[in-house]
């Protein structure tokens, strides 16, 4: 049976923050210190519904309706991305976010390749995104998942800086590709 992706619904949102709170004491457990600022998630949440509204965000539930990852089609962050990198040549991940239940079932890098099929059906070569400066450990993920790094950034207002790409024909995990769903809902 194929596992669904669809659009993200304002009823969504709880379970959305339920992943990105898990995510938060994941990363602190494993001595990664990122979205604990205060107030970050409130400024998190009101951006995530802004996307959910304008459907950038998506969602993997599991049979039970349960959220097992979620990845938002972000617009380029005009903070790191410049008119020399082309941003509108580009499908950009942001939030990509998965729940400690869904180890092991390579989740985000299928996410990724969603992603890139997005990218690919647009007519867009690149798939980009941009994490924080000091999670190395993310930073590997991603160099893992086919990205190349393409520079830093260090805006003094901005904890993300590290910008990477690839190809949005890589296809890293082609014997379990998400199947969309276009309707919120119906996936659950």
């Amino acid at each position: 049976m194929s596992q669904l992706i669809r659009p993200a619904s304002p009823d969504d949102s709880n379970a959305l923050m339920k992943l990105r709170i898990e995510a938060e004491e994941w990363l602190a457990n494993a001595g990664i210190d990122q979205w604990r600022s205060p107030g970050f998630r409130d400024r998190a949440l009101a951006k995530w519904q802004v996307d959910i509204t304008e459907g950038r965000t998506w969602v993997v539930p599991d049979a039970s309706g349960e959220l097992l990852g979620t990845i938002t089609l972000a617009r380029p962050d005009a903070d790191f991305w410049t008119r020399a990198d082309d941003p509108e040549s580009a499908v950009y991940v942001a939030k990509l976010i998965t729940a400690r239940s869904a180890a092991g079932q390579q989740l985000g890098g299928r996410l990724l390749d969603w992603a890139g099929g997005v990218a690919r059906d647009r007519g867009l070569p690149w798939l980009r995104l941009d994490v924080w400066r000091d999670n190395t450990k993310l930073q590997s993920y991603y160099l893992n998942e086919g990205f190349e790094h393409v520079r830093t950034e260090a805006p003094s207002h901005r904890l993300s800086g590290w910008m990477a790409q690839r190809p949005s024909s890589l296809v890293v995990h082609p014997d379990a590709p998400l199947c969309t769903v276009d309707t919120p809902g119906l996936a659950g």
